[in-house]
């Protein structure tokens, strides 16, 4: 972990990183391509120390919108256990009226349930869970530093029973590893379980680029001795690779959201996301 001070906090869509860097260990982040620039090892937190200080300043002065986080790193890395950066933006993102989208992996965000609620009850909070392996033992692989499938499912259901809405992240899908008909229509069934209203996937498959590339290559050496090789036949230098059952496994994704009322297309999940409901209540708590 280290410290530096920030120039600004928002991105252009009001997005926000408190961190950059991840801990989960997840083979496939794309967040370790170089195209991000980022400048110190990927394991080496970068905390943002005046972010507060800067989010603050920006909600005084902006019209209230949509808050989102995690789009480059896992806001509830375990860090944050300690830190408590997020919790205290979602106190500011409470005071000035804004709503608040975040995506994670982590059953860190039950902690701030309370401010979430509240959050909802004057605007709007939607929590996105990433699900990529319905088996817990291949997640504990893929995704080794962070609470595994069944876990996160619990944490779906939480959200729903306390009326957070939610969408699921299906994504990425490795070729060879998770790209079964199983594995899709097991989380599928996961999300309608529980509530859950969209499930985003741009395509069956994943990045491969620069940065990344090399360190999911080296995992596959390291979990699952020869794939490579039959990644480099099958796919090159592409950037971005499909699963050969890619049409397969996305219309079983359509017809299941359709039938059970999720979004699918990410036109629509994306104007969901986005789209700032001001609601009548107006009350302001103090958290501690």
């Amino acid at each position: 972990m280290h410290f530096v001070k920030a120039k600004g906090i928002f991105t252009s869509d009001y997005g926000i990183n408190l961190y950059r860097g991840c801990t989960h260990g997840c083979i496939y982040c794309d967040s370790r391509s170089k195209i991000y620039q980022m400048n110190h090892k990927f394991e080496d937190i970068e905390v943002k120390e005046n972010s507060l200080e800067l989010l603050k300043k920006e909600l005084i002065k902006n019209k209230p919108s949509m808050i989102s986080t995690g789009a480059m790193t896992d806001p509830y890395i375990p860090l944050e256990k300690r830190l408590k950066y997020v919790r205290n933006s979602l106190k500011l993102i409470y005071r000035y009226g804004y709503g608040f989208v975040c995506l994670t992996k982590s059953d860190l965000v039950l902690r701030d349930l309370d401010l979430l609620k509240k959050i909802n009850e004057k605007t709007k909070a939607v929590v996105q869970i990433t699900l990529t392996t319905a088996d817990d033992e291949l997640c504990k692989i893929i995704e080794p530093n962070v609470c595994p499938t069944s876990r996160r499912v619990e944490v779906l259901e939480k959200l729903n029973e306390n009326n957070i809405p939610t969408t699921v992240w299906l994504c990425p899908i490795l070729p060879h590893i998770n790209d079964t008909e199983e594995n899709i229509n097991t989380i599928l069934d996961y999300c309608i379980e529980t509530n859950v209203k969209a499930v985003l996937n741009l395509d069956m498959g994943l990045s491969l680029r620069e940065g990344n590339l090399e360190y999911f290559y080296e995992k596959l050496d390291e979990k699952f001795p020869g794939l490579k090789e039959k990644y480099i036949e099958e796919f090159g230098d592409k950037n971005f690779i499909h699963s050969r059952d890619n049409r397969k496994l996305k219309k079983i994704l359509k017809n299941k959201c359709e039938k059970n009322g999720m979004l699918y297309t990410p036109n629509d999940i994306f104007a969901y996301l986005r789209k700032f409901p001001q609601k009548s209540v107006q009350s302001k708590l103090d958290f501690k």
